[in-house]
């Protein structure tokens, strides 16, 4: 009933949508737009090699495991690599990241056998002819946020944005979940920028003083890159 499977291209948020919809699609695109994902496609279009990974104790032995640098999981500019996109824009060719996040890393490791991508503005045309690609069912999955108070889901704008930029560009029936989420693209297309200075995630980040990392992350199709996860890294497709 919820899986959306008589439509080509789905869209629902989370966990829950990653495991109603990755078993039945050929290609599923993880969405974290004011972090994880934006990381993601700045480093791998860089040339480095990013593991996603859960928000959990062991993250140094599983870097160590996989022969990579641990990413800080605050959000530094200037001390190392973390969360923030721009500290990945100096990162060298070759570097392997384990990156961990509640939100992104964490959905990109629920999708099981089905051909995963990490997609956002800057590379929703990219990724979106990468996923076709894999085949005609295509789930597009907003992370969304976690509230503090509770750790429930909260949906982000920038994320319901961000996955309605990448539904723009795929063919096929869409469903109308995956349709609103391509009218909000298409709503702010012509004011990324300023819609994600605006919007909650995007006031605390400026308010933090990474205000560089919202005017990386609302640059539509900067990028050719198309992060697909491969032997538990994301890597250029």
């Amino acid at each position: 009933m919820f899986d959306q499977r008589e439509f080509d291209i789905r869209c629902e948020w989370g966990a829950e949508g990653v495991s109603h919809l990755a078993p039945i699609s050929d290609a599923v695109v993880i969405v974290d737009v004011l972090s994880f994902s934006t990381c993601v496609d700045i480093a791998v279009s860089r040339g480095a090699v990013v593991y996603p990974y859960h928000l959990r104790d062991d993250s140094a032995a599983y870097a160590q495991q996989v022969q990579a640098i641990l990413a800080r999981t605050d959000r530094q500019a200037n001390d190392g690599y973390s969360l923030s996109p721009a500290s990945l824009l100096g990162i060298p060719a070759g570097t392997r990241l384990v990156l961990p996040s509640p939100n992104g890393a964490t959905l990109s490791l629920l999708a099981g056998d089905t051909a995963t991508f990490a997609g956002c503005l800057r590379n929703a045309s990219a990724v979106a002819q990468a996923a076709q690609r894999q085949g005609r069912y295509i789930s597009v999955i907003p992370a969304g946020e976690r509230w503090k108070t509770n750790g429930t889901l909260r949906p982000a704008l920038e994320d319901l944005v961000g996955a309605g930029a990448v539904i723009h560009y795929l063919r096929g029936a869409k469903s109308p979940e995956a349709e609103i989420a391509e009218i909000a693209f298409l709503h702010f297309k012509e004011s990324l920028l300023t819609c994600l200075r605006q919007i909650g995630s995007g006031k605390e980040l400026i308010a933090a003083g990474f205000e560089q990392d919202v005017e990386l992350a609302a640059l539509l199709n900067q990028s050719d890159s198309a992060p697909r996860l491969k032997d538990r890294g994301y890597v250029s497709e």
